[in-house]
């Protein structure tokens, strides 16, 4: 999309009339029956991410609803069993070609991947390939009949009704994106689109399209403003003006939605919602992606979800639902290519968030803290002297408040090395507000989405209880750490430590800082 700041775009003398004809046409059509949703995709390196068990429970912390998968893991639609969750699974591009000549191969995915997870896995749409006619062009001719062919076996099973069947396109294929008016599909795929958007209206789908701005900005040289581009406010002068239609666009995210529209309605498809099955902003980068920033990649996302979760619609169909998956929900760390391809993710691998989302006023998803949704715990196998050692040293060295594990304590019980270390690093995590460095303890903790309190044992950042942060450096043991800096004072054979071994530790720990 090519957009120059605060400019009014002429439209082409020849195709005045036919634009207002067509304008006049092509008035919203699609029904507003739904709020809009924010989902998440979950990535395409499974290896690269945390167990199913841990994502899981990082969705339910965060009241993420709606999930997309680029295959249909085994392991990960049984941890989404029963969770209520939405869940887009997906035929990824190398089985496409088998799909698109086979309906009994196509019926034996559908048996495989859906009939023998729902009801218990919500299953509610699936993807047929990933941006096949930019990405994969020799497939292009089998996929309207791979989407035909899982609908197929989907009413063979009575679950057409329920599982939605639709192709994720890049908006690459739309071209002249701006004004949106004059947007039109590349011609060269008719033979491809009509009949996909014929399919995806008998069956009352939706088109699936991938929306980047971060990647509309980047190449423009410098024509589409920043702020344009990451939803920031624009004063009236600055806002992009369709001559055709004369309505104004504050984002580029807007446009490529009301383009795909308009594209749609070229081809005389007026009644097709849109769903944006990938849009994120990347948080770092290479020297040549000054833009892939922390606070870039929070701006986006986070008026991205205010966007969505408002029904703001766009200019073409305001209030209109756009439900939205950001991509992605994971850094993939292992990911080839440039920097940024490595950095689109909302949380790292270990389930710390790469950054706190701004979204007051946006509802719940995502709209918790997500700093107080993480736990230090002590490793399970982790040699038993080097979590002495780590006990040892956040109840003395690291100051933490170790009387909770006192007998007939709360958390005394259950009495070993590995629950008591477990209690004592995130207790010294939590004390140092979370802070990169502070769950290592030489290798022996790790970071966890998971409530580790037990009982009546509530741990420090469990609801808010149990927490207090200081200022200052940390002090905890690292992997970079040259000295142990532990104290060998509590010492478990099967026993306990009393209350004056703690009050002798607590002096020790003046004497020794």
């Amino acid at each position: 999309m090519v957009l120059e700041e605060g400019r009014v775009l002429a439209v082409r003398k020849e195709s005045m009339a036919a634009l207002l004809l067509f304008f006049l046409l092509a008035v919203s059509a699609v029904s507003a029956d739904e709020d809009a949703f924010i989902g998440v995709n979950l990535g395409t390196d499974l290896s690269d991410m945390p167990s199913p068990t841990q994502v899981v429970a990082l969705l339910k912390a965060q009241n993420i609803r709606h999930i997309r998968l680029y295959d249909a893991d085994r392991a990960m639609l049984l941890a989404l069993a029963n969770t209520g969750i939405q869940v887009t699974v997906s035929v990824p591009n190398d089985q496409l070609l088998g799909i698109g000549q086979s309906n009994a191969t196509a019926a034996n995915w559908i048996a495989r991947n859906v009939i023998a997870h729902v009801p218990a896995t919500n299953i509610t749409s699936i993807a047929v390939g990933s941006e096949v006619l930019s990405a994969l062009p020799n497939a292009a001719p089998v996929l309207v009949s791979a989407l035909k062919f899982i609908h197929s076996a989907l009413v063979a099973s009575n679950l057409d009704r329920q599982i939605k069947v639709s192709t994720p396109h890049s908006s690459a294929i739309i071209l002249d994106s701006f004004p949106p008016s004059q947007a039109f599909f590349n011609r060269s795929w008719d033979p491809v689109m009509v009949p996909l958007l014929k399919f995806l209206q008998s069956t009352d789908s939706y088109l699936m399209l991938n929306v980047y701005p971060y990647y509309d900005y980047m190449q423009s040289n410098g024509v589409i403003p920043l702020d344009y581009a990451l939803f920031r406010p624009l004063p009236p002068n600055k806002e992009a003006v369709d001559a055709n239609t004369l309505l104004h666009y504050t984002n580029v995210f807007d446009a490529i939605v009301d383009a795909a529209y308009f594209a749609m309605s070229y081809l005389n498809f007026t009644k097709l919602p849109i769903v944006v099955t990938e849009s994120g902003w990347p948080s770092k980068g290479d020297s040549s992606e000054p833009d892939a920033t922390l606070d870039n990649a929070n701006t986006y996302n986070s008026n991205l979800i205010r966007h969505v979760l408002n029904n703001t619609g766009t200019p073409k169909h305001p209030g209109i639902a756009v439900s939205t998956y950001i991509y992605e929900l994971y850094n993939e760390d292992l990911r080839p290519g440039s920097v940024s391809e490595k950095n689109w993710g909302l949380f790292n691998a270990n389930g710390v968030p790469v950054y706190t989302l701004h979204l007051t006023g946006a509802g719940t998803v995502l709209a918790n803290d997500t700093t107080n949704q993480t736990f230090c715990v002590a490793k399970e196998g982790a040699d038993q002297k080097m979590l002495q050692a780590a006990l040892d040293w956040a109840c003395g060295p690291g100051k933490v408040d170790c009387s909770p594990l006192l007998q007939g304590q709360p958390c005394y019980e259950p009495d070993n090395v590995l629950t008591h270390a477990t209690y004592a690093v995130n207790a010294y995590f939590q004390r140092m507000a979370k802070s990169p460095g502070t769950c290592d303890f030489k290798g022996v903790a790790t970071v966890t989405t998971t409530d580790p309190s037990h009982g009546t044992c509530i741990f420090p950042g469990s609801g808010g209880r149990n927490s207090s942060f200081i200022n200052g450096t940390s002090l905890a043991p690292s992997s970079n750490s040259t000295t142990s800096g532990c104290l060998s004072l509590f010492f478990y054979s099967g026993g306990s430590f009393t209350s004056s071994v703690i009050i002798g530790l607590l002096v020790l720990s003046a004497v020794f800082l």
